[in-house]
């Protein structure tokens, strides 16, 4: 079973930090495969695409490279969770099932709701202007995460993360256009979904998930505390939810707290 990690704005590889490994311990039939979006990680030379549909053909191109075939399980989050979506909605044969990470999607859900309005200036510095690292993997943490544990050592690798493989803030502005201007179909992707989302997520409403699952009839799963990155906050929730959802299919998942 190939599973397919997709990240977020900006973001690569390196961010899932252990998680990729705690989720083969747990699922030993899963091929972790954790890729970058053009324009980050390894791909953080080459322009980023002006569109999700874009992003898809840039995975798919690279898993063709690696001689990766389908059926693939994908696993993502926030922007790489549209193109999840796109790319279920657009290959269809390819994708045996989706798990969406705290993303937001129009026409579910309002601007407002998608990108929570006291953030937007702390993001748009984030994105156009330059940033001592220390400080804006600061505000990322702080804008993502609710966990209170490891911070100082979080920030300091997603500093050397930064230092070693920076994104150029073009493609920082063409990843969030990209995003703001992606739609979703009022129908769902053929392959079974599983949506995550977190109660307090500080940067895109849970309502935001909550809608689209109702819309689309699929699974949920909410986690009471979690931040926006609920693999950073709570791995061991995530792939909780997965092997739940993996054993009953795509029926829905009941709403899910951690004691």
């Amino acid at each position: 079973m190939v599973w397919i990690f997709l990240r977020g704005l900006t973001r690569e590889t390196a961010h899932w930090g252990s998680f990729p490994d705690d989720f083969r311990r747990a699922l030993p039939a899963a091929q972790v495969i954790a890729l970058d979006l053009p324009g980050n990680g390894r791909l953080h030379q080459l322009a980023s695409p002006r569109s999700v549909s874009a992003m898809v053909s840039g995975c798919r191109d690279e898993l063709a490279r690696r001689q990766v075939e389908p059926p693939y399980h994908l696993l993502a989050m926030s922007l790489g969770a549209m193109v999840a979506t796109e790319w279920a909605y657009r290959f269809p044969e390819e994708i045996a099932g989706c798990v969406l990470v705290n993303t937001s999607l129009q026409p579910f859900s309002p601007f407002y709701r998608r990108l929570q309005p006291r953030n937007y200036l702390a993001l748009l510095k984030l994105v156009l202007l330059p940033n001592d690292a220390t400080e804006a993997e600061r505000e990322i943490l702080r804008l993502t995460s609710n966990a209170l544990g490891k911070r100082e050592e979080i920030i300091a690798s997603w500093v050397e993360t930064r230092s070693l493989r920076p994104v150029k803030p073009a493609n920082a502005l063409r990843q969030l256009l990209a995003a703001v201007r992606y739609r979703a179909r009022a129908e769902a992707p053929a392959a079974p979904l599983l949506i995550l989302s977190s109660m307090h997520d500080g940067l895109v409403h849970v309502e935001c998930s909550l809608k689209i699952a109702s819309s689309w009839n699929c699974a949920l799963a909410v986690h009471p505390s979690a931040g926006h990155d609920i693999a950073l906050d709570d791995p061991a929730w995530v792939v909780e939810q997965v092997g739940r959802w993996l054993g009953q299919g795509p029926s829905r998942v009941q709403a899910a707290s951690r004691n």
